[in-house]
Order: structure tokens, then sequence, then C-alpha cells
């Protein structure tokens, strides 16, 4: 007999069976600005839920043990420092999955200087393609 909780008509076989977090680096530059901007834009279509970064960082134990026991961490740095991307290695954490939107054609500007629609649709598109999703 089927569980009518298990259906996932709406969904693919990888969205409904993979537990994705995302983290954004947030720093001052947009490029951080879009990278967290568009971790929030995944979130709302469901595609997995934000998570704290700075928790991470700090050596918070349970957010420590919830990154890694996900499917996978979805990490985007906005610059070539890579700030969050360290956090993770740090951590030593396996299941993840790196970015960084200048490499993704964006450029990182002035402080002060706000992130565009198109800067954080560009970030959007190229983690999606990244982890399997359309």
């Amino acid at each position: 007999m089927s569980n009518s909780n298990s259906c996932s008509c709406s969904k693919t076989d990888q969205e409904s069976s993979k537990k994705i977090l995302f983290y954004a680096c947030s720093g001052g530059a947009n490029v951080a600005e879009a990278s967290d901007k568009a971790c929030r834009e995944m979130m709302s279509q469901g595609l997995g839920s934000m998570f704290c970064l700075a928790g991470l960082g700090a050596g918070i134990q349970g957010m420590i043990q919830q990154a890694s026991d996900v499917d996978l961490n979805v990490v985007i740095d906005g610059c070539p420092m890579d700030c969050a991307r360290k956090i993770f290695e740090k951590l030593e954490l396996e299941n993840v999955q790196y970015m960084r939107a200048t490499d993704m054609g964006l450029e990182k500007k002035a402080k002060g200087t706000r992130a565009t629609e198109q800067e954080v649709n560009a970030i959007v598109s190229h983690a999606k393609e990244a982890i399997g999703v359309n």
C-alpha cells in the first residue's frame, strides 16, 4: 500500500529526496548582496532552505551538525576572497557545492553599489544548473 505522504507529483525525484541548505557570503559588495538575494530566491522557490553562515563561522555545534547531516550545502561566495568557502573548509564539511559570483561573469563594484536584479538572476540560474534543478 502506498503512503500518501510520499507523493512527489509536483517535484522531481531529486527535489523530493534531497535536503539542500543555501549559504551566501552576504558581505558588503554588490556580488555579496546578489549572492544573498539569490539564496533567498531559491529558498522561496522551494529548492531548499537558507541557513546561517555566521553560526557555522562561530562554531555553533548544532548548526555544524545540521550542515553535516544534509545532502548538499550550496555555498555562494561573492568574490575571490572566498570567505564562505573558508568557513566550510575549516569545518571540513564535504557535502558542499561551491560557487562564486565573480566566476559567473559578475563584476565586484565599489562598496555601496547595490546588486541588480540581473545579477541575482544570473546567480540563481547558475546555481540551479549546478545542482541539477530547472
